[in-house]
């Protein structure tokens, strides 16, 4: 009897190690040029590896695969080239394995990012129309990293002149009772290791009953638009007299025009009775 055979082929997957990111060195100055690269060994076949920042994936990477020295299995390598911004500060860098050993759940290695840069520096005032007589607080609003030193307050290129009424707290500028000598340019800035920064404000101390006249209503403006109306309808009024008037003229003066040359009473008539046939004859039309 002969024996039956049967060939069975094996595939012997290789499971990719945990990667590994490098070239992360903190803290990157905003600017820098930063390239990461992400390495796993001992998959087969390759692996694939793929990067995301903050869950959004970048496409433009290089890659690389070579060969183990066992000549089974793979060492694969990814580098990400990219220059950082204030922006990335904080952001989390993810590489990621995917192999068909790991049943859907791929391998990750992760890099939080920490970038340094100069404060960005804006002035905020607690109302946007100063009155004579009210305070004020102007908030210097920075940011950087390292967290900006206290903030510095100058005004037109010095020092605050009145500190009595002028008073500093943290980022805060009080000023109380403004009045017209409050007038003028106020600078804060903001230090930090990276650098420094600033922001000014002009600051115009408004007199509060000359904004209480430009909120009420205008009367001459008002007073000066109903004249306008009036005259207006008052000159319509004489020009459609004039004109009805001078219609009404012409029609009786063409009615009666064969009584203009009679000698008498008795040729009137007849010329009259002689104007109605013509009328009869010639129509006249007015619009």
């Amino acid at each position: 009897m002969p024996v039956k055979t049967s060939k069975a082929y094996l595939t012997v997957l290789g499971v990719p190690e945990k990667p590994q990111i490098s070239g992360f060195s903190s803290p990157v100055m905003e600017g820098d040029l930063m390239q990461l690269t992400c390495k796993t060994s001992g998959s087969k076949p390759a692996a694939d590896i793929r990067w995301f920042k903050n869950d959004k994936e970048i496409k433009d990477v290089k890659y690389l695969k070579e060969e183990d020295a066992n000549r089974k299995t793979f060492t694969v390598s990814s580098t990400l080239d990219f220059r950082v911004d204030r922006s990335d500060d904080g952001v989390t860098v993810i590489c990621r394995v995917d192999h068909e050993s790991l049943n859907a759940t791929p391998q990750v290695a992760m890099q939080v990012l920490e970038i340094h840069y100069t404060p960005s520096v804006k002035i905020i005032p607690s109302t946007p129309f100063p009155q004579e007589g009210q305070p004020l607080i102007l908030t210097c609003e920075s940011k950087g990293k390292p967290l900006p030193e206290p903030v510095l307050w100058t005004k037109d290129g010095g020092e605050l002149p009145d500190p009595d009424r002028m008073v500093v707290s943290g980022r805060e500028l009080n000023i109380l009772f403004l009045n017209k000598t409050d007038n003028g340019t106020y600078r804060c800035e903001a230090t930090n290791t990276i650098g420094q920064s600033s922001a000014e404000y002009v600051l115009i101390v408004h007199d509060p009953n000359a904004l209480a006249g430009q909120t009420g209503p205008d009367h001459a403006l008002i007073g000066g638009i109903v004249a306008v109306v009036v005259f207006v309808t008052l000159c319509s009024i004489f020009l459609l007299g004039r004109y009805l008037a001078r219609h009404k003229g012409t029609y009786l003066t063409n009615e009666a025009k064969g009584a203009e040359d009679a000698p008498d009473a008795d040729t009137a008539i007849i010329n009259a009775e002689g104007s109605q046939v013509n009328a009869e004859e010639k129509k006249e039309y007015f619009i």
